[in-house]
């Protein structure tokens, strides 16, 4: 399962102390953990709790199971199963620097900005070359992101992604270079790929 995978590439890291996945379900993916991870000492890192009514939610009830002597916290999705050690140890590495850091890809694509539904007309052309697409992990400080929490000026349902609650505290958020393969599934296609660069995996 997508989600395994997940697992397995942070248990790999040497700094992770707690895995805290946020579900809908806890029951199902409570078995699902026994059955794939059976060392007592892997399995002592996995919690689980019930999720929220959206993204924001979610990482916020996990955020509350993170113990308050663990200074630093990561965000990913469930649904990019391609994480690589060197990947996540360069944004841990970029975090600890610069205080948040983020993997992210240039966006190639000519984007447009218009008021929707379509058709509508076309407001202005966004120059490219400032933009960046987010991937995760997003790894901060665990203080910083409470704060945030605490002091949000804007609906959490209208939060796209962790650490733009940090730039709304005012704190900076550095990105590093992504990968291509860190993809995340959301369509067919996107796991037709997945199994692409994992039919590439020696």
């Amino acid at each position: 399962r997508v989600i395994v995978r997940v697992i397995e590439a942070f248990l790999q890291h040497a700094d992770t102390a707690r895995i805290i996945i946020a579900c809908s379900d806890p029951f199902d993916l409570t078995a699902l953990l026994d059955r794939h991870f059976t060392a007592l000492a892997d399995r002592a890192r996995l919690y689980i709790v019930n999720g929220g009514e959206h993204r924001a939610g979610s990482v916020r009830a996990a955020l509350d199971a993170v113990p308050h002597d663990v200074p630093w916290v990561a965000v990913h999705d469930a649904a990019r199963p391609l994480l690589s050690q060197n990947l996540l140890q360069r944004t841990w590495e970029a975090a600890r620097h610069h205080g948040a850091a983020v993997p992210a890809l240039p966006v190639h694509l000519t984007i447009k900005q218009a008021i929707g539904p379509l058709p509508a007309k076309v407001l202005r052309t966004v120059p490219r070359h400032e933009l960046w697409a987010m991937q995760t992990p997003q790894i901060m400080r665990r203080d910083h992101l409470q704060a945030s929490f605490e002091g949000c000026p804007i609906p959490l349902d209208s939060v796209t992604d962790d650490v733009q609650l940090l730039e709304l505290a005012g704190h900076e958020v550095y990105l590093v270079p992504g990968e291509e393969r860190n993809l995340k599934i959301t369509t067919p296609i996107d796991l037709q790929l997945a199994e692409y660069w994992l039919s590439r995996d020696p």
